[in-house]
């Protein structure tokens, strides 16, 4: 039988002594050592809800890697998406700017025909499109994601370090083995991050047979 369980002691005295001694008892009674136990117990259970809370907290504050590099994908398909159109734009923009002024043969500019002075002109309007289209894109997209962009901006600092600390030497390439993928703007998935490692190992490894042969 538990002792948590036993009546106060002043119901079994005789009621001639119950007055005189309740308030000894109730200052000398102390808990049984089993619930001394059950009651230390508690503590125990609320100082692991608060790491369980610290925990969860910290999670709510770091960005999963793999859910990070999903948007940095789709961070990229959208700047290409807007790049395309900028870049029509900018061709149609030349075209029909360049194209409905005047060219006099016998008046070169900068001792070249006007025919490809407005041409080159007109190409470089679209290169300027193409230059602009990943900017815009990019400004569309950190509105849509204003919520995540503190988050976001932690991880692009630690994903910028691993491809610093894996991507190879650029001065060792050559024309039968290019650099692959050397700002690691290809990859979208953990997946992809492997394989990207993996490229890199193999281009040192080739790297390295080329050095051995000379």
């Amino acid at each position: 039988m538990s002792t948590c369980n036993i009546r106060p002691l002043s119901r079994t005295l005789p009621t001639s002594t119950r007055p005189k001694l309740v308030s000894s008892i109730r200052t000398r009674f102390h808990t049984p050592a089993s619930c001394r136990g059950k009651a230390t117990k508690a503590p125990s259970s609320k100082g692991a809800a608060t790491g369980t809370s610290q925990v969860s907290q910290v999670e709510k504050e770091t960005l999963p890697w793999q859910e990070y590099l999903a948007i940095r994908k789709r961070k990229r398909r959208w700047e290409t998406a807007v790049t395309i159109p900028t870049t029509v734009a900018g061709f149609v923009g030349g075209i029909s700017y360049f194209g409905n002024l005047e060219m006099d043969p016998n008046k070169p500019i900068f001792n070249v025909d006007p025919m490809f002075v407005y041409g080159a002109a007109t190409l470089g309007c679209a290169g300027l499109g193409y230059l602009i289209g990943p900017v815009i894109g990019s400004s569309i997209w950190r509105l849509t994601h204003r919520r995540l962009m503190r988050l976001i901006e932690k991880r692009d600092k630690e994903f910028h370090q691993h491809i610093v600390k894996n991507r190879v030497d650029p001065t060792r390439q050559s024309a039968t083995n290019p650099v692959p993928d050397y700002y690691g703007e290809k990859i979208g998935s953990l997946h992809d991050y492997r394989q990207w490692l993996r490229d890199q190992a193999k281009f040192r490894r080739k790297a390295a047979s080329f050095l051995a042969e000379d």
